[in-house]
Order: structure tokens, then C-alpha cells, then sequence
């Protein structure tokens, strides 16, 4: 696979001007050539393979030869809706839920909370989901949701299966065996888990309660491990 490189402007074959930060990248980190070639995506689905034609100190000239949509996608909504884990376990858990194939992430506010999540920094999480997919070769970028409390997100995804991770189980009332899911979401608390009354809550709404079993983890290993999960056989 040629170096993919990512583009926010629309895309068509025939001449495009690539500038910013993915220009620098591809001209000056990297040091490609006229002649090169290279792959371009805007997360519409699709991916163009380009020739560098022309590269100057703020832009370069690419030919788009053709664009094909490859299968790398789930087909179907893998959400998650997480407490944060502090510092660097936050990126590394967004880099692998791009991996695996999770669609949407969703920043979740919980009683015992502890790093709590501010919406100034969804641009650069964003930013992060785009080099993972750089890397992996998805071409659908995985959706980053405003922070909001467990109660809303309990209420905002009508998927097929809904699944709330708690470690306080002596057996989960859900499972994914044997199922066709035409969409899975997963709520992840902090640190010491869910609260019984969060746990009720969810319940009440119709969410099924799901362990991993006898091993606590992590916020970014459970919640890796149900898109993981969820993603089987893809």
C-alpha cells in the first residue's frame, strides 16, 4: 500500500493542490518526489492513488489516476461510549478502537470520574483518529461525540445490542454468541467502575449488563476489547 495521506477538501480525479500540514508532511518530513506516487482521502469512503506531479515549499500538485472503495469497514455501528483513561492510555485507546473498526466514540461523564473530559480537546482527538487511519487504511473516520453524562448516552443509541460493562458481576445477562448484530454499543465506566445506581439505570433503560470476567482492566483494555469483540470475524 502506497503512504496514504489525508485531505478535508472534496475530491475528484484530475488535478488537486494538497496544502497545510499534510503538504509539509509529504514534501518535507518525508521528502517524496515528482513522480512518486501516493494515496489521498477525504473519509467519504474512498481513496485515490496520485502521482506527485509538482512540490513547492507551501503545496504540491497531485494527479488523482482513480479511486476505488475498498472493504475495510465494519458493516455496522460500533459505538463506544467511554470514561477517559488519564494521559497517553486516552491515545493509544483511540488509535486501536480505530484498528479494530469502531464508528463512534462518545466521551462519558460518570459519577467516579476522574479524568473528565473537555471539549477543547475533540479537535485534537480528532486529529489522532485521522492518523490512525492513515496508518490502518480506513477510509471512514471514526466520529468523535461532545462529552455527556452516562444518563444521555444511555438514551441516545437505539442500536441493535446495548451492553454496559461492570465488574461487579457474578454472571453478564448479555452476550454477542451466536447473534447478528445490526449495531453494538458499549458504555465503559472509570476507574472502580460503574456505580450500582448507574448499573440500575442502564438496566431500566433496557441495557444488558456484560464482564469481561474475574480480571479488572483497564478503561482502554475493556473498551478495546468490546470493539474488539464486536468487530469479530470482520
Amino acid at each position: 500500500m502506497a503512504d496514504r495521506f489525508f485531505t478535508d477538501k472534496t475530491l475528484s480525479l484530475g488535478e488537486f493542490i494538497l496544502d497545510g500540514s499534510e503538504a509539509h508532511h509529504m514534501g518535507t518530513v518525508r521528502r517524496f518526489v515528482a513522480g512518486d506516487a501516493v494515496v489521498i482521502f477525504n473519509g467519504d469512503g474512498g481513496e485515490y492513488l496520485a502521482q506527485i506531479v509538482a512540490i513547492s515549499k507551501r503545496q504540491i500538485v497531485l494527479q488523482l489516476l482513480n479511486r476505488t472503495e475498498p472493504m475495510r469497514e465494519v458493516p455496522y455501528p460500533i459505538i463506544i461510549g467511554s470514561a477517559l483513561p488519564k494521559a497517553d492510555r486516552l491515545d493509544f485507546m483511540l488509535e486501536k478502537l480505530v484498528e479494530v473498526g469502531a464508528t463512534r466514540f462518545v466521551p462519558l461523564i460518570t459519577a467516579r470520574s476522574i479524568a473528565n473530559p473537555k471539549s477543547e480537546k475533540i479537535e485534537k482527538w480528532r486529529r489522532e483518529v485521522i492518523e490512525a487511519s492513515k496508518q490502518c487504511g480506513r477510509n471512514v473516520l471514526m466520529d468523535i461525540d461532545n462529552p455527556m453524562s452516562l444518563a444521555e448516552f444511555l438514551n441516545l443509541t437505539p442500536t441493535h445490542l446495548r451492553f454496559i460493562l461492570h465488574t461487579n458481576l457474578k454472571s453478564s445477562s448479555g452476550t454477542l454468541a451466536n447473534q447478528d448484530p445490526k449495531g453494538v454499543a458499549f458504555a465503559v465506566g472509570p476507574e472502580g467502575g460503574f456505580t450500582e445506581t448507574e448499573v440500575a439505570s442502564a438496566t431500566a433503560a433496557s441495557w444488558q449488563t456484560l464482564s469481561f470476567g474475574p480480571r479488572i482492566l483497564r478503561i482502554e483494555t475493556a473498551a478495546i476489547t468490546a470493539a474488539s469483540w464486536a468487530a469479530r470475524g470482520q
